[in-house]
């Protein structure tokens, strides 16, 4: 069979010589300082070791700056995105391989969607999009650390962040409950104690506090749901913050939360729904198939900036087996439900074995995109570090650009020198914002 991706699509010279952008670069500087005012920032010694000794690679030694027209041009991708997952047409075909708690419509739209993109030599493509993005708090709170030691000129994209994402919680809660109070927030992933992003949930905690808000962080085999209300122990449950990566909650030990939510019981933020119109990388075939795109409707201008924008990817079909095989130096294949790079591979790193496992499981394969390369100082040594950027979302807007530095296949906050990162953005004629 032919080739099912679109010509043009690679470019063999750049994706073996690792062409750079030039539309970003970075800027390293002296982690004591930041590190100092971070410390008088947080005002807390346990939670500031959790950051720095505990995840010594959690904030990257550089700030990032990018260009305005390539961060324009990823909004435009975003909000061409947007309006296509608002269509009745697209959300019937996203909802046909769906788990039945996303066919629950509830009023909430969803916090802290994260769209990923890396910077090509052609601009930005999208990579995936994830309903439960991590890192907000963590990287305005370093970003703050920043301005405090003069490290970083530029003004936050929100002077208060920590209250525009407050604001959106409470949004969340008004769309379903509307006036009635809000008392009591839950913060629910599995064993939370043992999760990498476990000091952002103690930030939020302490952000939730401060209205104040009773909040937990706590494993869903903690809650009960009984005689109508979601509980912890003996606290009634208003809302829940979830971290879950059982995105439709279908674990049996989730029924008590996902019995609380399908009774309109408990607010849920991000929800099942939200997952499955946003976030299964099956629903970038969707979005990066022409044929679809103008059977649906949607007009030529946003077709066009989705064809060039998103990282163009099918499903994995055994039989494609000898293409997917022949084309696989330029594929990145994915799990349709994966998150945090798990189980994703390169093509060109990829053994039989592996590919013969790819065919058994629900994958898609994507465009390989090249990500970014820089050479940054770190310990008084050149290293290369690769960047992706990421652009947190609420109901179409972004709140908040960061970036992450890494080597290896994907970002894997274990790389001296990398993390997350702030972003500067660069208006080209000299001056920053």
């Amino acid at each position: 069979m032919n080739s099912p991706f679109r010509k043009g699509t690679y470019n063999e010279s750049t994706q073996l010589t690792g062409e750079r952008n030039a539309d970003c670069h970075y800027m390293s500087f002296n982690r004591e300082t930041v590190f100092k005012a971070l410390s008088q920032q947080l005002n807390d010694d346990f939670l500031y070791r959790m950051l720095i000794e505990d995840r010594p690679h959690l904030f990257a030694d550089a700030i990032v700056f990018v260009d305005q027209a390539n961060i324009r041009k990823q909004r435009d991708i975003i909000a061409a995105i947007e309006s296509v997952i608002m269509l009745p047409a697209y959300q019937q075909r996203v909802l046909a391989y769906a788990p039945e708690t996303a066919q629950f419509i509830p009023k909430a739209h969803g916090v802290f969607f994260g769209y990923d993109f890396h910077l090509s030599p052609k601009g930005p493509q999208l990579i995936e999009i994830n309903s439960n993005a991590g890192g907000a708090l963590v990287n305005v709170m370093f970003a703050n650390a920043q301005m405090a030691s003069g490290t970083s000129t530029k003004p936050h994209e929100a002077q208060n962040m920590e209250q525009v994402f407050m604001a959106m919680f409470v949004e969340e809660w008004q769309a379903e409950r509307g006036l009635q109070p809000l008392h009591s927030i839950a913060i629910v992933d599995e064993n939370p104690q043992g999760q990498f992003m476990l000091p952002e949930f103690l930030l939020f905690k302490k952000l939730f506090e401060q209205y104040p808000i009773n909040t937990v962080i706590c494993d869903p085999a903690e809650l009960d749901y009984r005689n109508g209300t979601l509980m912890h122990k003996e606290l009634p449950i208003d809302l829940v913050y979830n971290r879950l990566t059982d995105f439709g909650l279908e674990a049996k030990t989730l029924k008590p939360l996902r019995d609380a939510y399908l009774e309109k019981a408990v607010v849920v933020t991000p929800h099942p729904r939200a997952y499955a119109l946003y976030a299964d990388k099956r629903n970038l075939t969707i979005l990066t198939d022409e044929t679809i795109l103008r059977d649906m409707g949607v007009a030529a201008e946003i077709r066009t900036l989705l064809l060039e924008g998103i990282a163009q990817t099918i499903c994995v079909h055994k039989e494609d087996t000898e293409t997917l095989w022949a084309a696989r130096k330029r594929l990145f294949f994915k799990p349709a439900k994966g998150y945090g790079s798990k189980g994703a591979y390169r093509g060109d790193k990829m053994t039989k074995r592996v590919f013969a496992e790819i065919l058994q499981g629900n994958y898609v394969a994507q465009s390989l995109v090249q990500a970014t390369e820089r050479q940054l100082k770190v310990n008084h040594k050149m290293v290369d570090l690769k960047l992706d950027l990421r652009e947190y979302v609420y109901k179409g807007q972004v709140q908040l650009t960061s970036a992450r530095l890494y080597q290896g296949q994907t970002t894997n906050f274990r790389t001296p020198g990398g993390g997350f990162a702030q972003v500067v953005v660069s208006t080209g004629s000299g001056r920053d914002q």
